[in-house]
């Protein structure tokens, strides 16, 4: 028999294993050599004798990363672990340049960042529907014999080998694209918000960490526009220093343009719990508190009307707006204003 914890840690860790988001993958990428170049002589049935004729080695395949709207996840590289691209093909006679190798394009999601594995070094981020941006460049080919004639040396008998391509392992790490996005602690309410103002279905429950990936949802607004919010997992104290897989969940809100602070009006202190956040948000990365942001009083159904309009009183300086995702309170202004703040 499983204690009540027991059964809520393997439901977590079902729920993660049946997801199909993957926001990070390491891959083993390698690209192609340049074909060699060539060392040959023209001859034909008069010229038994010619000059350098030997053509350029083709390039070796690149490998690139091009950015596609319509993926959301990184799943389908989790066990494509070597990337390796084709060999550029040799020169040939009549000064004929090799066929470049065929180049690996990769489709990855908009808002994914490739890093040097062993250094973590930022290299690139892909933002744009067919963006195209080289992970790791093919070897060149080389010259062929006829770049080297000159008058002392009329018939070269070499040429250039290819350039070796490259080879290293690669980092690939994905930060979601959208205008806002939700922050709070385990339990704020998030994943009802977003199910109850988009058409998103995320697992909802009373236990803490219910969300262990992003969910996103579009918000339909007047006049047939909308705008994209996206549930991130609940932030805990310590959250900036990879507690409750913090460095994970953090790095998601990094690329929104706008910051809703969800906190439910039953919070022992709701403005320590709104302070605990704000920090943990500059720790990880202090342009996040550049960003603009609404406050949100959940749950608000849940008490008496008198004991939130003492709540009211209290937090009355962070100018909230007091929600209910169930009975629909204050939903029409808190779109209002979210639209307002990403539309500045």
């Amino acid at each position: 028999m499983l204690f009540l914890n027991e059964k809520l840690t393997l439901n977590k860790t079902k729920t993660m294993a049946d997801s199909n988001f993957i926001d990070y993958v390491k891959i083993n990428c390698r690209s192609g050599k340049g074909g060699a170049g060539s060392h040959s002589f023209f001859r034909d049935k008069l010229n038994s004798s010619g000059g350098p004729d030997g053509g350029d080695g083709g390039r070796g395949g690149n490998i690139i990363l091009r950015g596609n709207a319509q993926m959301w996840t990184l799943l389908h590289l989790k066990f494509r672990k070597h990337i390796i691209a084709d060999p550029g093909k040799p020169g040939g006679k009549s000064r004929s340049t090799g066929k470049s190798g065929l180049d690996i394009i990769l489709d990855v999601p908009l808002g994914t960042i490739a890093k040097n594995a062993e250094t973590n070094e930022y290299i690139f981020e892909i933002t744009e529907d067919g963006e195209e941006k080289v992970l790791l460049a093919g070897g060149r080919g080389g010259l062929g014999n006829w770049h080297f004639k000159s008058a002392k040396k009329q018939n070269p008998k070499y040429a250039q080998p290819g350039e070796s391509g490259q080879e290293a392992w690669k980092i690939l790490e994905l930060k979601v694209l959208a205008d806002v996005g939700l922050v709070g602690f385990p339990n704020a309410g998030k994943s009802t918000l977003l199910a109850s103002i988009t058409a998103a279905k995320p697992e909802i429950a009373s236990y803490p960490f219910t969300t262990l990936v992003p969910n996103l949802g579009i918000v339909p607004y007047r006049d047939w526009q909308s705008f994209v919010m996206a549930d991130i997992p609940g932030i805990i104290a310590g959250a900036h220093l990879g507690k409750g897989l913090g460095h994970r969940f953090l790095k998601h809100i990094e690329r929104n343009a706008a910051l809703l602070f969800l906190i439910p009006v039953n919070s022992p202190s709701i403005k320590r719990e709104l302070n605990v956040l704000l920090k943990e948000c500059e720790k990880f990365n202090k342009d996040l508190l550049l960003k603009d942001r609404i406050i949100a009083i959940s749950q608000c159904d849940a008490i008496s009307e008198e004991n939130l309009k003492k709540i009211k009183k209290k937090v009355a300086s962070l100018k909230p707006i007091y929600i209910s995702a169930v009975s629909g309170l204050g939903l029409e202004e808190l779109k209002d204003k979210l639209w307002e703040m990403i539309n500045r």
